[in-house]
This record gives C-alpha cells, sequence and structure tokens, in this order.
C-alpha cells in the first residue's frame, strides 16, 4: 500500500496489531486483560508494546480529578496519561512514551492545527478520512519497531464519543493483511438471581460491534467465576465465533495472578496461533517463568500500612499500592494497606495510626485534607513509626519541621497559603514570570544527586537516582539553611532543587520530591518502598521507647482484630461462592426433574432471565 501524504504514516511500520474493546459496562478490567495478553506475549520472546486510546476531549490526564479516573499517571517523558499506561508498563516490563496514549483531544487539535496552516489545501475537513487516518498514524508510530502492538479503546462499544475510533479500527482491518490483526472483545457474564450465568449482555454487545463493522476475533467474558462449557458454547453459537475463541477471565485476588489464569486457558496460544506466531514463538519449557516465580513467592511476613489521603478510591494512589506490593513481593512480605482519610485526622489521628506498621503520605495538590497529613508526619516523627513522604508529603514534612521543630508557626505552602509570612515551599524565583499552569509543572524523569553515606544512598545503593516528578513547588532555598540546623538534612539534589530528605535522629524519615512508585515493577521493586518495608522489623525496638505498656497491649490488640477481620472477609467471599454453586446446583436438579402433572421435563420452562445489577 503506498504511502498517503496527506496521513502522514508509513504503513510499514508495526506488525501485528490486537485490538481489546469493552461491552455491558466500563470498569470491566479490559486493560489487565490487554496487559495480562501482553505479558503472556512477551513470555514467548516478542517485544510487545501498547497503546491506550481515551476517547475524551482532553489532550492529556493531567488535569482530571482522580474521582472520575484514578490517578494521572506520569511517563519517563513527562506525559501525563491514563493509570492504564501504568498497568502496561507493569506487566510489560517497557517505558511508555505520549505517543502510547492517543486522545480525542490530540487528534483534534492536530487536524485542527493543520488545517489552519493550510495542510489541507482546501479540502472540507472531516472525521472520515481526517481524523480517522490521524488515529491509524498514531497506532502504526507507536508500534514501530515491535513485533505486536495491542491497542486498548477507552470506555463501551456504544459510547458515541468511541465511534470515529470504532470506525478507524475497521479501516485498519481493511488496510492489513488478515493475520495481522485481531480483535478482542472483553464483556461481562453476569449471574441471574437463580445462579445461571447469563450471555444475553455479551450477545448484545458483540451485536453493537457487528454493526459498526468489528467482527470480534476473540471473547473474554469477565465473571466471577471460570465460565462453563454451556456459557462459552452459547457465547460462541450467538456471536458466531468458535467456542474455543471463547475465554474466561474470572475475579482473582491478585491482579498480577491474571496472566496466570487466562494462560491456563489457552488464550495465548489462542492470539499467537490467529497472528501466525506460533512457530516463532518460544518453546512452552523455554520460556521465561519469572512472571509466574515472582506473583507466586511465598510472604513470610506481613505488614499493616496507613497511607494518608484525602480520595477514598484505591485508583487515586495505584501506583502506590502497586509499589507496596512490589516491595512486599522483593521482601517476602504480605502488606495490607489500610486508607487513612485525612480528612478527619485531626481528632483520631493518633488511633488510626497506633496500629500501623509504618505511614506513607502520597502526592496530591489542593489544601483539602492538609491539616491532617501534617498531623499524620508529626506524629511518626514524634514515635519513630517509619515514614515514607512522597511529593507532597515530602513538602509536608519540610513544612511540619519547620512548624514544630523551628518553631515556624505559620510556615507553609505558598502553593496552599499564599499570604504565609514563612513560605518554606515556593515556586523557585526563574518560574515567577511562567504566567501558564503547565508552564511551572516539572514532570518526567529527572537525575538526583545524593550525598554519600546518607540513609538516601543506601536506599539507592549509590549517589545517582533518576525518578519521575509530578510537582510546581519547591523547597525555598531560601530556607535551607534554617531547615538543616537541626537533624533534618536534604540528602538529595538535583542543582537548587531539593529532591530528597531524612532525619538522623529517626530510625526510618525519608521523602522524596519525585514519585519513585511510577517506575515500580514488579521484578524491580521501588528502593524507597523496598528499603521503608525492610526497616518496619528494625524500628520496633525504637518505638516501643515511646509507646508505654498498655499501649503496646492495645496495638498488638488491634493487629489481632485487623487479622481476624481479613480472615472473616476471606471466608464470606467462599461462604457466598459455595452459596451460588449450591443455588445453581439446586437450579440444574430442578431442570431437569420430571413433572407428575404434565410429563414433561421441567426444562421446558424458561428460567429466570432477572440479571442482576
Amino acid at each position: 500500500m503506498p504511502k498517503e501524504p496527506e496521513t502522514e504514516y508509513d504503513p510499514s511500520l508495526g506488525r501485528k496489531f490486537i485490538f481489546v474493546t469493552g461491552g455491558v459496562m466500563s470498569g470491566l478490567g479490559k486493560g489487565i486483560t490487554a496487559a495480562s495478553t501482553g505479558r503472556l506475549l512477551s513470555n514467548a520472546g516478542f517485544d510487545v508494546t501498547a497503546v491506550k486510546i481515551d476517547p475524551y476531549l482532553n489532550v492529556d490526564a493531567g488535569t482530571m480529578n482522580p474521582y472520575q479516573h484514578g490517578e494521572v499517571y506520569v511517563l519517563k517523558d513527562g506525559g501525563e496519561v491514563d493509570l492504564d499506561l501504568g498497568n502496561y508498563e507493569r506487566f510489560l516490563g517497557e517505558d511508555m512514551t505520549s505517543d502510547h496514549n492517543v486522545t480525542t483531544g490530540k487528534s483534534y487539535q492536530h487536524v485542527i492545527e493543520k488545517e489552519r496552516s493550510g495542510d489541507y489545501l482546501g479540502e472540507t475537513v472531516q472525521i472520515i478520512p481526517h481524523i480517522t487516518d490521524d488515529i491509524k498514524r498514531r497506532i502504526r508510530e507507536a508500534a514501530a519497531g515491535t513485533d505486536v502492538c495491542i491497542v486498548e479503546v477507552g470506555g463501551t462499544v456504544g459510547d458515541i464519543e468511541g465511534m470515529p475510533y470504532l470506525e478507524a479500527l475497521r479501516q485498519f482491518a481493511h488496510e492489513e493483511a488478515s493475520d495481522d490483526i485481531l480483535f478482542t472483545h472483553v464483556t461481562l457474564v453476569p449471574y441471574s438471581k437463580n445462579g445461571e450465568q447469563k450471555t444475553k449482555p455479551t450477545q448484545h454487545s458483540v451485536k453493537e460491534l457487528r454493526s459498526i463493522g468489528l467482527q470480534p476475533d476473540v471473547l473474554v467474558g469477565r465473571c466471577s467465576d471460570e465460565l462453563e462449557l454451556a456459557t462459552k458454547e452459547k457465547i460462541a453459537l450467538f456471536c458466531d465465533v468458535p467456542t474455543t475463541a471463547v475465554f474466561s477471565n474470572p475475579d482473582v485476588d491478585d491482579i498480577y495472578h491474571v496472566p496466570l489464569v487466562v494462560q491456563e486457558e489457552g488464550l495465548d496460544q489462542h492470539v499467537m496461533e490467529q497472528l501466525d506466531l506460533d512457530e516463532e514463538a518460544i518453546k512452552p519449557t523455554e520460556r521465561n517463568n519469572t512472571w509466574r516465580e515472582l506473583v507466586t513467592r511465598e510472604r513470610t511476613s506481613s505488614a499493616d500500612i496507613a497511607l494518608v489521603g484525602k480520595y477514598d478510591l484505591e485508583d487515586a494512589y495505584m501506583s502506590v499500592h502497586e509499589a507496596l506490593k512490589h516491595a512486599g513481593i522483593e521482601t517476602q512480605t504480605e502488606v495490607t494497606v489500610q486508607w487513612v482519610d485525612s480528612d478527619e485526622m485531626l481528632d483520631h489521628h493518633e488511633d488510626r495510626l497506633r496500629e500501623a506498621d509504618g505511614v506513607v503520605v502520597p502526592g496530591g495538590f489542593g489544601s483539602r485534607g492538609i491539616a491532617g497529613k501534617l498531623k499524620a508526619i508529626e506524629y511518626c516523627r514524634e514515635h519513630n513509626v517509619p515514614f515514607l513522604g512522597l511529593c507532597l508529603g515530602f513538602q509536608m514534612a519540610v513544612v511540619e519541621h519547620a512548624k514544630n521543630v523551628l518553631g515556624f508557626t505559620e510556615a507553609h505552602s505558598a502553593e496552599l497559603q499564599p499570604e504565609t509570612p514563612h513560605p518554606v515551599i515556593d515556586i523557585l524565583p526563574e518560574q515567577y514570570d511562567v504566567e501558564t499552569m503547565g508552564g511551572t509543572m516539572r514532570l518526567g524523569a529527572h537525575e538526583t544527586n545524593i550525598a554519600p553515606n546518607t540513609l538516601a544512598a543506601t536506599v539507592y545503593d549509590g549517589t545517582v537516582c533518576t525518578e519521575r516528578h509530578r510537582h510546581r513547588y519547591e523547597v525555598n532555598p531560601e530556607y535551607i539553611d534554617e531547615l538543616e540546623a537541626g537533624a533534618l538534612s536534604f540528602s538529595g539534589q538535583a542543582n537548587n532543587r531539593m529532591e530528597i530528605l531524612e532525619r538522623c535522629d529517626h530510625p526510618f524519615f525519608l521523602g522524596t520530591q519525585f514519585h519513585p512508585e511510577f517506575r515500580s515493577r514488579p521484578d524491580r521493586a521501588s528502593p524507597p518502598f523496598v528499603s521503608f518495608l525492610k526497616s518496619l522489623d528494625s524500628t520496633l525496638d525504637a518505638r516501643s521507647l515511646t509507646v508505654s505498656t498498655s499501649e503496646e497491649v492495645q496495638i498488638w490488640w488491634s493487629r489481632y482484630l485487623n487479622l481476624l477481620m481479613r480472615l472473616l472477609q476471606k471466608l464470606m467471599r467462599l461462604l457466598v461462592r459455595i452459596m451460588l454453586s449450591l443455588r445453581f446446583l439446586a437450579v440444574l436438579i430442578h431442570q431437569y426433574q420430571p413433572h407428575s402433572h404434565t410429563g414433561r421435563l421441567a426444562t421446558s420452562s424458561r428460567p429466570s432471565t432477572l440479571i442482576q445489577g
């Protein structure tokens, strides 16, 4: 196919493409399904990359509320993107760039800018072909130099904002060889009240997809349990795919187990056969099993970590949760994260933190919950509780030190209290003249120089580290001499920017201006998180010096109750599954039991079609 100048792409870029769409409802886990597929293909020896399509009009995710889309994930080049890109990096072990995130805002902005500059030479600029061509170009460029590119289309089939992308994929399939394209559709298979797996939502979702001109090659059913054979056969019959192309993706306790589950279903082998890659793949007996070994590693200890934040949503701090999990894998620690609402810390902060083995104060923006975070940091400093502060948590550790140690009671961040007489956190002088909000953000990977013979040097096992940033304000250079006059010191710097702080009067007190959680991987845990978990046991003796005997009893009693509650929750989930199975068995018995008054089998009566929401 000849290169078309107006589309700006070279059709020879990339090799195989897997397009992943979702049906019925959002939040099904199609991103984890796509990432798991990529992990398995990578284990088979292929170079895999991923593209996330977000149909919203925002150019990027930088200004989005975490309540709507979860955390804003930062890439090495400074791109602010959807959290699914974080899952791709963690599962594939590859660093992505902004090019791997396609948004409606990006495409429309680019096309409109070209139209304004006269690049279309008087053409009528339309969704087709100009927007769809731009979408295809972006996908092909992101796939350059890889064996397989997995493209996840955000949202749900049928959403009006997603229509241009599905049309672009239809054209894409028309332009490529049939064995270079695979369409995977992830859909919901709920249970009815009588315990039957219902296929009607999947049927309607696939019908919607086919009306656009796309026929799925693979169907993945999301359900609390594995799909029954009868369910797979019914889906295959009504959705026009082989039964062997219908796969289960049941609920699991840990998302890192999903690749193991879908591998047992044979998803990876089927995908490779459809893409004509099975002959090039590494033999199953010779494939890399590191992932399986890591995610199934035995845990020999446990830790309860208090995460002090203002968002009652795990997705808002997803990378922090995952980094703690990765550190747990490396240290063989079962980590339980307890969210602590920083808005309610002022009255109950000691009760909430007393049972925690360590405290993490993550990043964020805005003044809500700041007073609670300061109280949490003060508690950690005074009671020798292991502390890890990230970005805003780092800045608030500086503010807490200035307020409670140095006596600058009105000290604060100029971002949160512009009128503070002691702006220990402020915009650097060279940034004063920058007016646009994005212009003052420090984004992406930057190098930090670490002072030797410090906690930070031990953490990173060296004097240099490279981590990702997302912040606008910095430690004010005018206050550094006063801030470092006591036990606090800045052990990591980048020119005149303070990057890492620690305390010499504390067993483990570390703050980073950067976000180390964004570079953490299951097979490469973040050094600050690993050191944080390793410090928990060694700090128990130091903590005991500040805790009375009665308080110790209360701490251990709280931990015992915590463990008991977790065990009861697991038992309840198991009982629910058993009850569903028994109910389904009862329905089967009832359906096949002869009815004496009719002489016909019960299977002639239609079961309830009511689907639980």
